[in-house]
């Protein structure tokens, strides 16, 4: 139990702030669903990032992927099905605000999320017949869940929605994946009430987020040696305002541009997929790149034409392993140095270039920014983790580097007050 007391706290607080900011001081207020996501997200974030005090001394056990405990008071034996209890993340609480506040969003009439075997939460029409515990009836479901693929029907016929209940009102579902990893545990299924089917691609987009809650809730029951909790600590330092920053320009634009909005969505869940689902410390550098690439079109809808990203890449290096979430953070550090302070435009530039004959990859991010502050960048030089200002993602990754190469590498930030900021990154190759 130790770290309960802390935990409940910080998360009450947590929440308590994103229901102000999102509901009373955002004008117009964010959807439910963005409150939602955003609050899941940033609940994840604390967990991970204060792991000393919500999380306890890690353990020398390995723990199971599954929840070894069941809550009987709650949930009873429905937690458990053909001997399998449910995946760590997937609790009544979560599951049931996540329907509810889903089927806005998505553009259902009714909203389902199940595990493999059985329904797990429902939200609208068909509730009384479609409740926590009941069979999976549609059998295009179980094509999901063998292959992860999304997929749309239409129709009562058994090979569609294949309800029995023949005053059920639903006719149409899009069916997408929830998974861990590779491994597929559950679905998410939006639902209407004519022939019509929801768009598969938002479906799966809203599978995608709830999938990374459970990927981080799996994490934080795992263990991990030092290189990983390194990049434990380096998901956790995904900023937060980045994400509600996000969330806020995608609620705007709902109502402007619906199909950008969209589109910025599936990005945003392809960004998090990413940067969770990456297994291993290293990644070739063309995935790091194309993560960046992501990152950078999701900052550049908030800041428009006061960002500017430049990318001189030698295709060389396009094959060669680097660090896995090593060059998406100095981005970050660029952007959040540059364009956040900055009343003009911002200009970032990304340079990668490999030397052949010291077998080494370099990377330069540079910006024209703001600069540190004084102390930030005197704590980075040190090594020491800074809470703002971006110190502690480049504490982290300097640290990650140190024990990946030890004296092989080269981290060096200078960065003057007025003029900008340079990281110099050189790594060895593998």
């Amino acid at each position: 139990m130790r770290g309960v007391g802390p935990l409940v706290a910080a998360v009450t607080v947590l929440w308590a702030v994103i229901v102000v900011v999102s509901q009373v001081l955002t004008e117009p207020p964010l959807s439910p669903v963005a409150t939602m996501v955003a609050g899941v997200v940033l609940t994840n974030v604390a967990i991970l990032g204060y792991r000393s005090t919500l999380r306890g001394p890690r353990q020398h056990r390995a723990r199971p992927r599954v929840a070894p405990t069941v809550d009987h008071d709650r949930t009873g034996d429905q937690d458990r099905a053909g001997g399998q209890e449910r995946p760590v993340g997937l609790t009544d609480e979560v599951v049931d605000a996540a329907v509810r506040l889903l089927m806005p969003l998505l553009g259902g009439d009714a909203v389902s999320i199940t595990d493999r075997r059985r329904m797990l939460a429902f939200a609208g029409p068909g509730h009384d017949h479609h409740s926590r515990g009941s069979p999976l009836y549609a059998l295009a479901r179980n094509e999901v869940l063998a292959t992860g693929r999304t997929v749309t029907v239409s129709g009562r016929g058994e090979d569609v929605i294949g309800c029995p209940e023949p005053a059920c009102p639903l006719r149409s579902a899009a069916i997408a994946a929830l998974s861990i990893g590779d491994e597929v545990i559950g679905s998410v299924t939006v639902y209407r009430g004519t022939d019509d089917p929801p768009e598969a691609d938002l479906v799966e987009a809203a599978a995608g987020i709830l999938s990374l809650h459970l990927a981080v809730a799996e994490l934080q029951a795992e263990q991990r040696l030092a290189l990983d909790f390194e990049l434990d600590a380096l998901r956790a330092q995904i900023n937060p305002h980045f994400l509600f920053n996000t969330l806020n320009t995608i609620a705007s634009r709902i109502r402007t541009d619906p199909e950008d909005a969209r589109q910025l969505l599936v990005r945003l869940a392809d960004f998090f997929r990413y940067a969770i689902r990456q297994r291993g410390q290293f990644v070739d550098f063309s995935q790091e790149y194309a993560f960046v690439r992501t990152y950078v079109t999701l900052e550049q809808a908030r800041f428009g034409d006061r960002l500017h990203v430049e990318y001189d890449i030698d295709p060389a290096v396009l094959g060669v392993e680097v660090p896995v979430l090593v060059i998406q953070p100095l981005v970050e550090n660029a952007i959040k140095h540059g364009a956040s302070g900055n009343v003009g435009r911002t200009t970032v530039r990304l340079r990668a270039r490999m030397d052949p004959l010291s077998r080494t990859v370099q990377v330069v991010v540079r910006d024209d920014g703001v600069g540190m502050h004084a102390d930030t960048h005197a704590a980075v030089l040190a090594g020491r983790a800074q809470h703002d200002h971006g110190g502690v993602g480049l504490s982290n990754i300097r640290a990650r580097l140190q024990l990946l190469f030890g004296d092989r590498h080269s981290f060096e930030v200078r960065s003057e007050s007025g003029v900008g900021t340079t990281v110099h990154l050189e790594v060895p190759m593998r």
